[in-house]
């Protein structure tokens, strides 16, 4: 008789099945399975149908106490050692392009980094650190993927590894996405730990693969190694926690990472050690949480008391040397060493002519580097990379665009506060050179208090009176066969902004347009003839060369349970459970400046991020506006509802925007009405496809629908994917219950960290 390949599968499978439940199976399987359960005493024992050493069943009551063993701890303030040895394998032209590089110096392949650091936790999430030594051959700790401060916080009994990154193996609804299997007893009968080995069910860079062990009766971790993998970096993560009934029982003693870098053709191998020393652990009290949340629940100034001070770290190695809790290898002391030597040879060889070559450098750093420059009692100024690949951004509406960022910082007395970023940008579709520069100036931080000053050209938009020709036209109109008369935008934005009450921000806004006439000489062509649209025409409009505007308003946006904490005498907002909302009013004044129009503009709006459970985020975003009392020329550029000229990241407009609607939509209506909802998870529709669920992070679904004249509605639905290199996202639109378009967005997040 033939029996099917598959089915021959199977029956191999139930005869395995049925072999692990023989008694005898633990000590046959022993002698010739090196994966198979091992034991460090003489004594093997029985498995069969034993609760205990079923590995489902030890799992099971590790995540059970898990999110109590996540809780115990309030408070705790340590010392972290940190050392790292950076090995450079192999080396090419394409390692100068990471923008977190460090310089190598030629016929140098190793290097070596140290810092200590006091650091203070606060349940349930949040971390303070500041650096108070650092050592070293290379200026800064290289961060390969840029994850290190998170594998610095790891939280064994978090249901994330990190905060909002990688799926843990005792989290609650670990058994979805893991496999468990014994490796292996250790200890005597009253003192035994099982050593557990977890396999994602799933290729994904969101899961892990590892061990950990746990002790008996109270189901604690006492060590974990997993692997933590990416298209450009994988890393081994040994965590050692405290001994059972010590006051470090649930915190991690030591965490070792042994990581692999490579991009095209460059291979780093990096070793880092943590070691925490605690002074003071606080263990959870609910009298004294509510006592705190009776004082002020949203204040969390406490834990933020440490901040970096670059200008105070210890850089001497002999301070180093006395504080180091984990003496150096002699491979490690050999890097110091040929170091030393190696700045002797380079101040005897020093000369006139080095000088030269050093600055042509810098210049050449310039061009491919992420650089901050400080100013001598004045601030500091940072700027990206002139030459950035990873700046590209494309989509079906906007076609490719280039940016560029700067940003100039200065503390001024008392925590106030001056900053200014200007931003470049140009659009290959649109041949359009982009700019708008940012300056603030914060003079009362503690009430959120400051002015803002924003320049620079908006998007090409038409007057209202183009809105009245088109109103009568069918649902059908087409814009591209419509020649319409553009206007280039120059404007200027004050505002002045104060948070009256935590949460509760009013600002005062005052915006000047310049709308000057597109010289495009198709738009001259269309002043003469006119607009056909099908067989009848629209008769010519009589504009002015020149439009300005001047338009007072007021905007209030109101976050409830807002927290915060107090940076000195300067307020900093963190997050929210809550919804924002946000109410926007301007008024056009007509006379002050020549040919401005009056009109009014109410905008209202909410948006909320919900985090579900870890990993899995909804946002939604809803939206009201409308142009009323408009006496004159005016032209409708709305601020909430409104396409951004210059390129945004992935998570800066990808769940608040219609990425296919077309540029004049925007400015074709008196009022909208627009909701936008994103849920975004892992293993949602790439879950069967093994080959490709690797490398993507999550993924995203989206849904946008509008209501404006002419489309009712305009729906949008998306599909998108977030990887480690690119976040990539195909979208399909329908106008009035009709198909209309479809098109995909495409940005880089490589080292965008």
């Amino acid at each position: 008789m033939m029996i099917h390949r598959q089915h021959s599968r199977r029956l191999l499978w139930l005869f395995v099945v049925w072999l692990l439940h023989l008694p005898f199976w633990p000590a046959v399987v022993a002698k010739v399975n090196p994966l198979a359960v091992k034991v460090d005493s003489a004594r093997v024992y029985s498995f069969s149908a034993s609760r205990h050493t079923d590995a489902d069943s030890i799992m099971e009551r590790v995540r059970f106490f898990a999110p109590f063993y996540d809780g115990l701890i309030d408070e705790y303030k340590a010392r972290l050692y940190l050392k790292g040895v950076i090995d450079v394998k192999r080396k090419n032209v394409f390692l100068r392009f990471l923008p977190s590089m460090f310089r190598l110096r030629k016929g140098e392949r190793q290097y070596l980094v140290e810092n200590s650091s006091d650091v203070n936790y606060r349940a349930p999430n949040l971390f303070d650190q500041k650096i108070t030594a650092s050592t070293g051959t290379v200026g800064k700790l290289w961060n390969p993927d840029g994850q290190l401060a998170d594998y610095l916080k790891l939280r064994i009994y978090s249901p994330t590894l990190f905060e909002g990154k990688l799926i843990s193996p005792l989290s609650v609804n670990g058994p979805k996405y893991y496999l468990y299997l014994i490796d292996s007893i250790m200890g005597p009968q009253h003192d035994r730990c099982y050593r557990i080995r977890f396999m994602p069910r799933h290729r994904s860079y969101q899961l892990v693969g590892g061990y950990v062990v746990v002790s008996d009766r109270v189901w604690s971790v006492r060590e974990m190694r997993f692997t933590v993998c990416s298209e450009y970096f994988n890393c081994h993560v040994l965590v050692h926690m405290g001994s059972v009934g010590s006051g470090m029982e649930f915190l991690p003693q030591t965490i070792q990472l042994d990581g692999v870098f490579g991009f095209i053709g460059n291979r780093i191998q990096t070793n880092y050690l943590a070691s925490y020393a605690y002074d003071e652990i606080t263990p959870h009290d609910p009298m004294r949480q509510r006592g705190k949340a009776m004082e002020n629940p949203y204040d969390l100034t406490a834990l933020y008391t440490l901040r970096t001070d670059t200008n105070a770290y210890h850089r001497d190695t002999a301070y180093m040397a006395a504080i180091r809790p984990v003496p150096l290898a002699e491979e490690e002391q050999a890097i110091y060493a040929r170091h030393r030597q190696r700045l002797d040879t380079i101040r005897l060889k020093r000369s006139p002519e080095a000088h030269k070559g050093v600055s042509w450098r810098e210049v050449g750093d310039a061009l491919v580097e992420s650089n901050t420059v400080r100013l001598h009692k004045s601030g500091s100024l940072r700027f990206s990379p002139l030459l950035n690949p990873f700046m590209l951004s494309y989509s079906a509406s906007k076609g490719v665009s280039y940016s560029m960022k700067l940003r100039y910082q200065s503390a001024l007395p008392q925590d106030r506060f001056l900053s200014i970023s200007p931003y470049l940008g140009y659009n290959f579709k649109q041949h359009e050179f982009y700019w708008r520069i940012s300056s603030q100036f914060d003079y009362l931080p503690q009430k959120r208090m400051g002015i803002k000053l924003e320049l620079g050209n908006g998007n090409r938009i038409y007057s209202s009176r183009l809105l009245d020709e088109i109103k009568n036209l069918p649902d059908s109109v087409n814009f591209n066969s419509l020649s319409l008369h553009y206007f280039r935008d120059l404007y200027a934005k004050l505002r002045h902004s104060w948070e009256i009450v935590n949460g509760l921000t009013v600002e005062a806004t005052l915006a000047v347009h310049r709308r000057t006439e597109d010289k495009d000489a198709r738009l001259k062509n269309f002043l003469q003839s006119g607009i056909v649209v099908g067989s009848q025409p629209v008769p010519q409009i009589g504009l002015n060369n020149i439009y300005n505007s001047f338009a007072p308003g007021l905007r209030i946006e109101w976050t409830p349970g807002l927290y915060y904490y107090m940076n000195g005498r300067r307020k900093m907002n963190l997050y929210s459970h809550y919804p924002t909302f946000s109410a926007e009013w301007e008024r056009g004044v007509s006379g002050v400046l020549p040919h401005s129009g009056t009109y009014e503009r109410i905008e209202l709006d909410m948006q909320h991020h919900i985090n579900l459970r870890p990993l899995h985020n909804l946002y939604y975003r809803l939206g009201w506006g409308a142009f009323t009392k408009q006496q004159t020329i005016y032209f409708v550029d709305f601020s909430n509802f409104r396409r951004s000229n210059l390129p945004t990241g992935w998570s800066d407009d990808i769940g608040g925007v219609f990425q296919l609607l077309g540029g004049q939509w925007y400015n074709s209506s008196r009022q909208y009405l627009r909701a936008n909802i994103t849920y975004e998870a892992p293993f949602l529709l790439m879950r069967g496809v093994h080959k490709l669920t690797q490398h993507v992070l999550n993924e995203r679904l989206y849904l946008g629908a509008l209501t404006v004249p002419h489309l009712k509605p305009y729906m949008e639905f998306g599909y998108g994917i977030g990887t480690h290199v690119f976040d990539f996202g195909f979208f399909v639109s329908s106008a009035n219950w009709k198909y209309d378009s479809c098109g995909v967005k495409f940005t880089f997040e490589l080292f965008n960290w």
